[in-house]
C-alpha cells in the first residue's frame, strides 16, 4: 500500500513539473511576442514622425516658391540643399518647369532623409502661378529686439 502511495505521489510531482515547464514556455513565447509588438510599434511611430516632418518641410519649400515667385526662384535661391537645423538630416530638391506669365509653373519638391539601409523620399508636385508686380520682398525683421517675459 505504501508503495502505491509513493508511485502516485511521484507521478503527481511529475505532472506538476510538466505543467510548470509548459507554463514557463507559454510565458516565454508570450513575452517574446509582446516585445516584438512593442518594437514594431516604436519603429512605426518613428517612421510616422519622420514622414510628418518631411511633409512639413516640403510644404515650407513650396511656400518659399510661392512667396518668392517660381519664375526666377532657381536664380536667387538653391534648388537643392540641406534643411535648416534642427532638420539637418533632411535634404530637399526642387524642380521648376514650364510656366509663363499666363501659364502656371510645375513645381516638384522632394525631401530626402536617411533610414537604416538607405534613404527615404517624399515628393509633392503642384502648379504655382508667376508672381505679378514689381514689389520687392519686404524686410521681415523687427526694428528692435522683442523681449518677452518668461
Amino acid at each position: 500500500m505504501n508503495r502505491m502511495l509513493a508511485v502516485r505521489s511521484g507521478s503527481r510531482r511529475g505532472v506538476a513539473l510538466m505543467e510548470a515547464i509548459v507554463a514557463a514556455i507559454i510565458l516565454g513565447v508570450s513575452l517574446a511576442f509582446m516585445v516584438s509588438i512593442a518594437t514594431s510599434a516604436v519603429r512605426t511611430q518613428t517612421a510616422g514622425e519622420e514622414l510628418q516632418t518631411a511633409a512639413a518641410l516640403a510644404d515650407e519649400q513650396l511656400q518659399m516658391v510661392v512667396a518668392r515667385g517660381p519664375d526666377n526662384y532657381g536664380q536667387q535661391f538653391g534648388l537643392a540643399g540641406t534643411c535648416d537645423a534642427p532638420f539637418s538630416r533632411y535634404r530637399y530638391e526642387l524642380a521648376i518647369s514650364g510656366g509663363s506669365d499666363i501659364q502656371p509653373y510645375n513645381v516638384k519638391v522632394t525631401i530626402i532623409w536617411p533610414i537604416t539601409g538607405g534613404e527615404r523620399r517624399v515628393s509633392v508636385s503642384t502648379a504655382i502661378a508667376a508672381r505679378t508686380g514689381d514689389d520687392p520682398d519686404p524686410v521681415r525683421q523687427p526694428e528692435s529686439i522683442i523681449s518677452r517675459p518668461q
